[in-house]
């Protein structure tokens, strides 16, 4: 059986897939169509019900749950990884809502994050996230929401943080921080999608097994990257709830439902 997979490039998404799409684990009688891509593309693919499992930011979750529902293994979820606020210097966090602020894509759990700190903020400009550092470099925006691997490399840009989003939800909620999952389509007869939700689990074990070492397939996809930077990747964005959301990633993304049909 044939079916449509769509994940990130970044680190984090193709150290748990490698195993499933690379034949490393017995996928039985699946194979896949697999499509990397931004998450925002396939956030927006989702809403056309493109491809039978995808990684999905969780933003978009509430405009595609008739269709897809969400999978036990694969997400993204934890503390201390969420979304930053970046600018050149430092900005009162009181002007922010009549700045002009790159985002990542209107669907993305970043933006989600960004809007609940500050609802009031409209001037927004989306962008690639990887476009979004150099955009406020160059005086195009005046800040910029980062994600992924962007983490990491801001300050040596000479950027600053004006807030970390994750830990303002952290802090206001308690909650860990549901940044993305896998989704699948609900077409997808029951027992299948179980099975599906077991591979990835066993796909992440597999990734496991050789860690830190990085395979050819991370490495390869990996955005200019080097594999220090891969590895504090993974480690940031790939843990226990990767391997199964439980009851307490659960409880998580469903505050997050609910913050976002507030904003609505």
């Amino acid at each position: 059986m044939q079916l449509s997979l769509g994940f990130s490039p970044c680190p984090n998404d193709t150290f748990i897939f490698d195993a499933l799409v690379n034949k490393k684990i017995d996928t039985s009688n699946f194979s896949f169509d697999t499509h990397l891509e931004d998450v925002e593309t396939l956030n927006n693919w989702a809403l056309q019900g493109k491809l039978d499992i995808t990684k999905l930011s969780f933003a978009v979750y509430l405009k595609v749950k008739e269709n897809y529902e969400l999978l036990n293994s694969g997400s993204a979820l934890g503390r201390g990884c969420g979304p930053l606020l970046i600018a050149r210097k430092d900005i009162p966090l009181d002007e922010i809502a009549n700045l002009t602020i790159a985002i990542p894509g209107e669907n993305t759990t970043a933006n989600l994050l960004f809007s609940i700190a500050f609802p009031d903020a409209k001037q927004k400009k989306i962008m690639l996230f990887s476009d979004i550092e150099n955009a406020v470099l160059s005086g195009e925006v005046d800040a910029g929401v980062i994600i992924h691997e962007n983490r990491f490399t801001y300050q040596l840009k000479g950027l600053v943080k004006l807030m970390d989003m994750g830990e303002y939800w952290e802090k206001t909620t308690g909650n860990p921080i549901p940044l993305g999952g896998i989704f699948i389509k609900k077409s997808v007869p029951a027992e299948i999608r179980k099975q599906l939700d077991e591979l990835i689990h066993q796909s992440l074990q597999n990734s496991y097994t050789t860690y830190p070492n990085l395979s050819s397939y991370v490495t390869s996809h990996a955005q200019e990257m080097d594999e220090s930077v891969m590895r504090q990747h993974i480690d940031l964005y790939v843990n226990k709830f990767s391997l199964d959301l439980g009851d307490e990633g659960k409880a998580a993304v469903t505050a997050l439902m609910s913050a976002a049909e507030k904003l609505q």
